[in-house]
């Protein structure tokens, strides 16, 4: 049986337009009451189910996990998609961000999408709908984007932030301390989102399990605490995060040109280590090639076909633009295993512990927790089935 998204469920796509309907006193979908200024904190990496784990190093964290503080990441649960999910409040079906590194098929050619923009992919299309921040902006709201000096031209930054004023600040504590700057001053009604990397980088370089991913949780957590501090009375926090994940043992690795034929036919591999998206040869036999994959890794991992995971709402509804990024076959690791091209000299993501991409509850799990004016949400809010 496949995995398929919840219908019902809150999802990152319900965060930041949530907070946008606040600052204008709207119904929402996580139920928050008017505010004057939203703030959503994103902390990358930090699932719910690690969050749960390492609750005594995050008491700040902690202190606001309710049964109603967990909602869905979406598919895939890499960065690229979560935020651009987060950002213009659809799935990556519709916005175009459909993996970590997709098809451009204009150009037959696979892309990164967090690093890999040139001048022929254009964020201002390639990512097709207009932002929350666009949205706030002509609301007359002021949208504002915090988060390292490095993000701050980037084409990922053009493609899901476009339209936020990006204010760079070096370090947590100076990214938590930017945004209570921000809402001391005076003017519009603010749309604020901080960005923190350091969780995430943590788990890749060394694990969940790491001392060096507990000190990164240990120093964003204070550094929250003081922001929740600093929150008027009508200012609204939310914290949350783009994926979980979970540590793959270097026996885990599983080497594709090693694996006999399953090469066979691929003119393309895409996505992650943890869910593939594999583009085959014009004149290829496609059904032999899903039929070898399945035999293959049917018993670790769901093998889909395009048309399958589409059907099943894997991405939500998928544009006729987006649809030949999405692979012909979708390779989504349900076991603790992650997938690799030997042939590859630099072998994206060989070196990590910590992985994402999946289908599994530590990856698609993420926090949601209310602080200053979000922390009372009225009756109506909807809640989460199955969290």
């Amino acid at each position: 049986m496949l995995p398929a998204p919840k219908t019902d469920a809150l999802s990152l796509a319900d965060v930041l337009r949530s907070c946008l309907e606040s600052l204008s006193g709207s119904p929402n979908r996580l139920g928050l009451g008017a505010t004057d200024n939203a703030v959503v904190v994103l902390i990358d990496g930090l699932g719910a189910d690690a969050l749960k784990a390492r609750a005594g190093h995050a008491r700040t964290l902690a202190s606001r996990m309710t049964a109603r503080s967990v909602i869905e990441s979406g598919f895939p649960t890499t960065t690229a998609s979560a935020l651009a999910t987060l950002t213009t409040g659809v799935l990556a079906g519709e916005n175009g961000l459909v993996g970590y590194s997709v098809l451009d098929p204009e150009h037959d050619r696979v892309v990164n999408q967090l690093s890999g923009w040139d001048d022929r992919l254009d964020p201002l299309t390639w990512q097709r709908v207009p932002t929350l921040f666009q949205r706030a902006a002509e609301l007359r709201y002021d949208p504002i984007v915090i988060g390292p000096q490095r993000y701050s031209d980037s084409g990922f930054t053009h493609a899901v932030l476009r339209g936020a004023r990006y204010v760079p600040a070096a370090s947590i504590a100076d990214r938590m301390q930017a945004a209570a700057a921000e809402l001391r001053a005076s003017g519009s009604p603010r749309l604020i989102y901080v960005y923190v990397p350091e969780l995430d980088s943590a788990a890749h370089g060394h694990g969940l399990e790491s001392v060096e991913w507990v000190h990164a949780l240990e120093t964003v957590d204070q550094a929250l605490g003081d922001l929740e501090r600093s929150l008027g009375k009508r200012d609204g926090l939310l914290v949350t995060a783009d994926h979980g994940i979970l540590d793959i043992p270097p026996h885990g690795h599983v080497l594709l040109d090693e694996a006999s034929g399953l090469l066979a036919g691929i003119r393309h591999i895409a996505g992650e280590p943890r869910c593939l998206q594999l583009h085959f040869e014009a004149d290829a036999d496609a059904d032999a090639i899903v039929a070898r994959w399945r035999d293959s890794e049917g018993g670790r991992s769901w093998v889909v076909t395009r048309d399958e995971a589409i059907d099943a709402g894997w991405f939500g509804p998928v544009s006729p633009e987006v649809r030949p990024r999405i692979g012909d076959l979708l390779v989504a690791a349900r076991k603790a295993i992650a997938y690799y091209d030997g042939r590859d000299p630099d072998r994206h993501g060989q070196n990590m512990v910590g992985q994402h991409g999946s289908w599994s509850p530590a990856e698609r799990r993420v926090p949601l927790l209310r602080f200053g004016a979000f922390a009372t949400a009225p009756a109506t809010t909807v809640t989460v089935t199955g969290a």
